[in-house]
């Protein structure tokens, strides 16, 4: 009878933690670890203090990075993906390179750029759009996961881009968000703030 109740015991623990247990529409297991790893390295780039500085620098190729204690949004999202493992700057790059013509000519550029492609919204959103997968924008809370990429438009025009992260609004009622509006990178309750305009999940 012990045994049985133990076996019993072991049963509904193993049940209660796969229930119990986070998950992500349409992600497998190494997915979900990937997401995982992604959003703690958006919560690390809260530690950093980053002054607001978008101006155009020569930068290394690949793995190049304007100086770490300057940065604007773009760069909260290279820098939590280059802790993974992924440099967007090269993959950005090598994507613009075979397909130039997909993507934004809003700085007049005939070629791309490497020092400066990577760090822009419209390009990022173009290769997530390509290489990821593109989300319905919602306005239900419940649609936005950890790890996924928002983009919007700062009025009047100001496009923006930060990561949904794990933890959620003092409410609980919206996910927060890792991103630098002008203060450096933070993390904030700011998902509905600003129009939304894409939604994207980039996991490798």
């Amino acid at each position: 009878m012990k045994q049985s109740s133990r076996h019993f015991s072991v049963i509904t623990t193993a049940i209660l933690l796969q229930v119990s247990a986070p998950t992500l529409a349409g992600t497998d297991g190494d997915e979900y670890v990937f997401l995982d790893r992604l959003v703690a390295a958006a919560l690390e780039r809260t530690r950093h203090k980053v002054r607001y500085d978008g101006r155009y620098r020569r930068i290394k190729y690949p793995m190049g990075d304007v100086p770490g204690n300057t940065g604007v949004c773009t760069d909260v999202i290279i820098r939590s993906y280059r802790a993974t493992g992924i440099d967007l700057q090269q993959e950005v790059h090598r994507d613009m390179a075979a397909n130039f013509n997909q993507y934004p000519k809003k700085w007049g550029l005939k070629r791309p750029d490497p020092n400066i492609d990577h760090r822009r919204v419209p390009n990022l959103q173009t290769f997530f759009r390509r290489k990821g997968i593109e989300l319905p924008v919602s306005d239900k809370p419940g649609d936005y996961q950890p790890g996924d990429l928002v983009t919007w438009t700062v009025p009047p025009n100001l496009p923006h881009i930060g990561i949904v992260v794990d933890q959620t609004s003092r409410d609980g009622k919206r996910p927060l968000v890792v991103h630098n509006i002008g203060r450096g990178p933070e993390l904030e309750d700011m998902l509905f703030k600003y129009p939304v305009t894409g939604v994207f999940r980039y996991p490798k």
